[in-house]
């Protein structure tokens, strides 16, 4: 087993946290680790203090994190906000609880591109996550810059950080040894001194594949806790038992039913781990949002290489805290669960955050077709013979206008998109066509040449999971009139970042919001104002929109679409500000037409 160092080390330790031969031990003490999922990147920073007072009022007395690397380093060498997990951490500490950091480099978690960056996995597609000498350079160097600031808060220097994850289910992708052992030895060499693990399926070819020699295996599954536990024994004889994912709910897919689970179901699945003495992580106690655009996507299949599987944009996960941090009747019945592995009374609930007074109605502020806004935040124009693909135009989240010409006269042909991914808006001659996706990507009615065509291709999240993870988004393959190619494309791309920037969208040439705004109807970058009296927790309803991106005060909310099941977008409390508010909606197959409530007016409700 690994062992983590104890003692006093002179910078101000308070003991030590090591894996025993039965047991977890916390300065010589046995202990059992009650922890829950919590991704600070998926709960707003000024709500952290209220949600791991939940987790505590819980029962727990820990808290698992990932990290995604292309949050932070949406380009190479370009960080963004690197120190997030540190002030993370930081909160953990006030909280009393201790942590557990899953860093990655791939974290999978219903995450983009499984949290590794789309200008990594652009170039080198299935090397990722292998002994890979330019991959590995990558990790060396990303991990160099994150983990100071775990090293630090370790728990034998008197932080919260009580164990570190090398890699992350690895057996569910792959068999390379050598990666494996890289990572432990470069956590090792970057100073982490406590305890490190391993997680995967409770199957032999997972855990065959997944684990490594001295490092703690542990096993994530949802129910059977028995029969997963005597697989794991299989492969680890001695140490202590833990259910590193206990998945107390699910994820949910764009144009598919809601998933949830039983709150009485899960209670007795929790419960059984505890029975069999094992260490639990609840997965998600807290799922919050995929704010951001972030959400990624799955394959179908048993072999998850099927139809794409775009995830919504709210992560509620039907976890017991719910996505605006409310506790559900799975909390309660987790509380009473937790409460008898309890050394004392359980702390009582911290107070609600703030919530809306009152529905807000949104104020019609100006318009600007995607034309106009693609010139005034999209990147540079690319000429090429064959269409880039988005790794290709630096484009992470967010979408590109890919324009052919047809050559002519000729007659009318067919017109079809090979390795289409994931949506296209099509126009010829300015005239709007089909949407295509994956499955359907032929223009049904023939087209004649001479013509532009222009297909608008937007990504609906890169896979997460699966042998698929790290492939292209755009058009991965051509276009093709007939049988023949077409040669010669202008593709420019459009980040969903580049709206983030207040600066840069001052230059979108927007057209006035007048009474029959030119904009009902269309496509395009729409502009609300939402006066608030009070700021408070709220959510964002857009009846009659079709698809698109919302932002309130340059805060991305995530993706919404008609096509269900979610409904409204959840809004954090802190993103609003008394008076007057900014909203933005880049919505790209077409704004609701009409007057009064059939025009859609977005609208906070409470």
């Amino acid at each position: 087993m690994g062992r983590g160092s104890g003692g006093a080390d002179g910078t101000g330790a308070v003991g030590g946290f090591v894996v025993g031969e039965r047991d977890f031990e916390r300065d010589g003490r046995p202990v059992r680790l009650l922890s829950g999922a919590l991704h600070y990147f998926r709960v707003h920073e000024a709500q952290w203090g209220h949600r791991l007072a939940m987790l505590r009022a819980m029962g727990l007395n820990c808290v698992e994190t990932y990290v995604p690397w292309n949050l932070h380093e949406p380009r190479p060498g370009g960080y963004r906000d690197p120190d997030a997990l540190g002030r993370f951490l930081d909160a953990v500490s006030a909280a009393g609880l201790m942590a557990l950091v899953r860093p990655g480099p791939y974290i999978c978690a219903e995450w983009e591109n499984g949290g590794l960056p789309h200008w990594l996995t652009g170039p080198l597609g299935r090397r990722v996550r292998t002994r890979d000498r330019a991959y590995l350079r990558a990790v060396d160097a990303w991990f160099g810059r994150l983990l100071p600031q775990v090293v630090a808060r370790q728990y034998d220097r008197g932080g919260p950080v009580v164990m570190v994850q090398a890699e992350n289910e690895y057996g569910s992708y792959g068999s390379d040894a050598a990666y494996l052992a890289h990572m432990v030895d470069l956590l090792r060499g970057l100073g982490v001194t406590v305890p490190l693990f391993t997680s995967d399926g409770p199957e032999d070819h997972m855990l065959t594949g997944g684990s490594v020699p001295g490092v703690l295996a542990t096993a994530n599954f949802g129910s059977g806790a028995r029969e997963a536990f005597a697989v794991l024994r299989r492969h680890q004889p001695r140490g202590p038992l833990m259910c590193m994912e206990f998945w107390c709910g699910w994820f949910s897919h764009w144009g598919e039913a809601p998933v949830a689970r039983p709150p009485e179901e899960a209670a007795e699945a929790l419960r059984e781990i505890l029975e069999c003495g094992a260490s639990v992580n609840v997965y998600m106690a807290h799922g919050g949002t995929n704010f951001g655009g972030w959400a990624g996507a799955n394959r179908a299949g048993e072999l998850h290489d099927g139809a794409l599987q775009p995830t919504v944009t709210s992560y509620d996960y039907d976890a017991p805290l719910d996505e605006r941090g409310r506790p559900t009747e799975k909390f309660r019945l987790f509380r009473e669960v937790l409460a008898a592995h309890s050394p004392g009374p359980l702390p009582a609930l911290p107070e609600p955050p703030p919530v809306l007074a009152a529905p807000v109605r949104a104020d019609p502020a100006g318009w600007a077709p995607l034309a106009d806004v693609l010139e005034a935040l999209g990147g540079p124009e690319v000429a090429s013979g064959v269409p880039p693909t988005f790794e290709e135009l630096d484009v992470d989240r967010g979408l590109v206008r890919y324009r052919f010409e047809v050559p002519g006269p000729r007659g009318p042909f067919p017109l079809r998109v090979t390795g289409l991914r994931d949506l296209a808006v099509t126009y010829v001659d300015g005239v709007r066509g089909p949407t295509l996706s994956e499955e359907e990507a032929e223009i049904g009615a023939a087209v004649a040449g001479p013509a532009t065509v222009e297909l608008w291709v937007e990504s609906l999240g890169r896979v997460n999971y699966g042998p698929r993870l790290g492939e292209a988004k755009g058009i991965t393959g051509g276009v093709l009139h007939e049988r023949q190619y077409l040669h010669g494309v202008r593709a420019r791309g459009l980040r969903l970042d580049a709206l983030e920037d207040a600066a840069a969208v001052r230059r979108v040439p927007f057209r006035d919001a007048a009474e029959g705004a030119p904009g009902e109807g269309k496509p395009g970058l729409h502009r609300f104002t939402l006066t608030v009296p009070a700021p408070g927790d709220a959510t964002l309803e857009l009846p009659g929109w079709a698809r698109g991106f919302a932002w309130i005060n340059g805060f991305c909310l995530g993706r919404y679409w008609a096509a269900g099941p979610q409904r409204s977008l959840y809004v954090p409390g802190p993103v609003l500000r008394a008076g007057s508010n900014e909203l933005l909606l880049l919505e790209l197959e077409g704004a609701p037409a009409g007057e009064g409530e059939r025009a859609g007016a977005p609208r906070l409700m409470p």
